[in-house]
C-alpha cells in the first residue's frame, strides 16, 4: 500500500513539473557524435552592433578575383575573440567563418 501511493506521489510531481517548467532552467544541446557536422557560413561584418555583438550577412564566394556577392539579411553574431564587456574594434567589411552555437550566431576574428 504504502508503495503504491510512493509511486502515486512520484507521478503527481511528475506531471505538474511537465507542466510549470522552471524559468530559470534553459536547455541547449550541441550533438557531437560521429558524421555530425557544425553548420557554418562565409559572413561579411557590415557593422558593430554593441561590444563584441555585429550585425553581419552571408555571402556567397565567388570565382577566384570576383568579389563575394551578399545574400539574405542581415543577422547578429558574437565575436568570440574579442572582450564581452569592451566595445568591438573590427571594421566593417572583414570577411569571417560564422557558427551557429546554441541559439547563438558565433565567429572568431582578432581585431
Amino acid at each position: 500500500m504504502k508503495s503504491e501511493i510512493n509511486i502515486s506521489n512520484r507521478e503527481q510531481v511528475l506531471s505538474r513539473l511537465s507542466r510549470q517548467p522552471s524559468e530559470r532552467a534553459v536547455d541547449s544541446a550541441i550533438v557531437t557524435s560521429p558524421g555530425a557536422a557544425t553548420q557554418t557560413w562565409a559572413v561579411k561584418v557590415k557593422s558593430n552592433s554593441s561590444y563584441n555583438i555585429y550585425n553581419v550577412i552571408n555571402i556567397k564566394i565567388n570565382e577566384a578575383g570576383s568579389e563575394p556577392t551578399e545574400i539574405g539579411q542581415q543577422v547578429q553574431a558574437i565575436n568570440l575573440a574579442e572582450p564581452f564587456d569592451q566595445q568591438g574594434a573590427l571594421s566593417a567589411g572583414v570577411y569571417a567563418v560564422m557558427s551557429r552555437i546554441g541559439d547563438k550566431n558565433v565567429f572568431y576574428i582578432e581585431p
